[in-house]
């Protein structure tokens, strides 16, 4: 081997022992990842001292590998999961199932909310998969907004800064086709038991559910049905042990409920759908993953899809 070869060999086996006792599971990885993205051996160095200070890898890189996309996030912003991608798919198949081959290109384009959407990456990667939408976001955080409008305008779609339903247009009361939402729902008191780079440098309410965990579905739920168009679907990330009250809140609130999952992403998502105006509209088809049935938890073994073609996924390590 070169003695200049032989070098960086030496230097990325230091980094990764360095990720590694920082506790970075994915450390070949990271160090990869973080040597592509510096500029010369000072940068390098000091991105991997950030990263074994425990900022996360995504905020030191400036992005996120979400449904083989590469979103921008920035400090500050909650990083997508990867168990996120679930509620994605879930989405476009409600939406193919209501459309002609998958896209909207004549008549009135379905209206499609993503809240709390933090870096907009959901609202990103439906718009990548279906087109044809009238695309909306939404959040509270103001870095958050920022970094979803870089993500998600270039795709035409409009991100607006405020609590929930609040900032939204009002012409999009009673038509949103799907709405969507990965509300934070880690129950307080669970909060301590995150991993730190979560706790410590993503936004607490971005995490923070409330005691329960379920405090800002409660809100989105009793206040959908207003919003949704006839036969309109609002689908909600949980957890498994949240998913009945989820649904419950969600019949509760007039809508038909049924629960979705994917057991290798350890993702749930709980469907709500509005009543339809008359006889004969169009029901909800199977989920994109799986067989779905009201109320209990299943899945087929099918998988859709992650990449779209010609998409190139990157091999960042994307917590689940």
């Amino acid at each position: 081997m070169q003695p200049g070869r032989a070098a960086g060999a030496d230097r990325l086996e230091d980094q990764v022992r360095r990720l590694r006792a920082a506790g970075c599971v994915f450390a070949e990885d990271e160090a990869r990842l973080l040597t592509d993205a510096a500029a010369s051996a000072a940068e390098l160095e000091a991105m991997i001292e950030r990263r074994v200070a425990g900022l996360p890898l995504e905020h030191i890189l400036g992005w996120a590998e979400f449904c083989g996309l590469r979103i921008g996030v920035a400090a500050g912003v909650f990083v997508p999961r990867r168990r996120t991608e679930f509620l994605v798919r879930q989405a476009e198949q409600l939406l193919r199932d209501n459309s002609d081959g998958g896209t909207f290109d004549g008549g009135e384009r379905p209206a499609v909310v993503d809240l709390c959407c933090g870096s907009g990456a959901v609202a990103a990667a439906l718009a990548a998969r279906v087109g044809g939408i009238e695309l909306h976001a939404a959040d509270l955080h103001p870095a958050a907004v920022q970094c979803a409008r870089r993500n998600i305008e270039p795709a035409g779609g409009q991100v607006h800064e405020g609590d929930l339903f609040d900032p939204l247009p009002a012409h999009l009361r009673g038509r949103i086709r799907v709405l969507m939402a990965n509300a934070p729902y880690v129950p307080t008191a669970a909060i301590g038991t995150m991993p730190p780079e979560a706790r410590t440098h993503e936004p607490r309410m971005s995490l923070d559910g409330g005691p329960d965990g379920l405090d800002i579905q409660r809100r989105v739920i009793a206040e959908a049905p207003d919003w949704l168009a006839p036969g309109g679907h609002v689908v909600i990330e949980t957890s498994r042990g949240q998913a009945r009250q989820t649904a419950g809140l969600m019949r509760r609130a007039g809508l038909s409920a049924r629960l979705a999952s994917d057991p290798e992403l350890d993702a749930t998502v709980a469907i709500g759908t509005a009543p339809a105006s008359a006889p004969g509209a169009a029901a909800i088809g199977t989920a994109a993953t799986g067989t779905v049935t009201t109320g209990t938890l299943s899945n087929s073994g099918r998988r859709a899809p992650l990449v779209q073609p010609g998409v190139i996924r990157p091999a960042v390590p994307n917590r689940s």
